[in-house]
Order: C-alpha cells, then structure tokens, then sequence
C-alpha cells in the first residue's frame, strides 16, 4: 500500500478515536508506528531535495533533525497507546492530547516524502 493511502487511513481513524474512546489506543499505536517506520525510511533512502539543497549545511541537518524527531515522536506515541490501553477511563484525555499533537508529525512525514512514492 502506498505511503499516502496509508496516511489517509490513519488521519481517518483520529476522529473515530476522539468519538469512541475504544479506538484511541489503536488510532496511537497505529500512527505511531507508522510515523516512525516512514521517518527511519525515508531517512536512509530519500535524500534531502528542494529547500534542504544547495543552501549550506544547516537545512542538510534540519531535514534529518526532523526526520529523527518524528522518528523518536512516532515510537512515543505508540508507546502512548499501549500506556492508555492499561487504564482507558483515567488516561483518555493524555491520549486525546497526544493524538491531537500527532497530526503535525504526519504531515510532516507526507511533506517529506509522500509525493516521492506517487510516481
């Protein structure tokens, strides 16, 4: 499946989870790991293109700042969602929160690389 229908079906499930509180833990490990494992991938086999090239070192170094953060981010919020999945009525809303913060990290990871997997 591609990259971009894969994201699809998992901004899909942040409003059913925010809807039925049964859901959110699937909708935070899901995201999660997705998340990371786009972000290592697309550290080790896209180069950086565009805006990150021919502008110095620094954009070279913030493409894979961002890539790790969203890696370390994606492993959080799976881990997020096993942690609410032991006690779903107390943690709900730490898990809302975090799934809410998660929408930027996704974004993040189609921006870099969804586009690529198109062609």
């Amino acid at each position: 499946m591609e990259l971009m229908a894969v994201i699809i079906r998992i901004l899909a499930l942040i409003p059913d989870a925010y809807r039925n509180a049964e859901k959110l833990p699937v909708a935070l490990i899901t995201g999660g790991a997705v998340e990371a494992v786009a972000a290592i991938f697309l550290a080790f086999f896209k180069a950086p293109g565009g805006l990150f090239e021919h502008h110095g070192k620094a954009p070279f170094y913030l493409y894979y700042g961002i890539l790790g953060f969203v890696a370390v981010f994606g492993f959080a919020e799976a881990t997020a969602g096993f942690w609410v999945s032991g006690d779903l009525a107390e943690r709900r809303a730490v898990g809302k929160t975090f799934l809410w913060v998660s929408i930027l990290p996704l974004v993040l990871v189609a921006a870099f690389g969804g586009f690529v997997f198109m062609r």
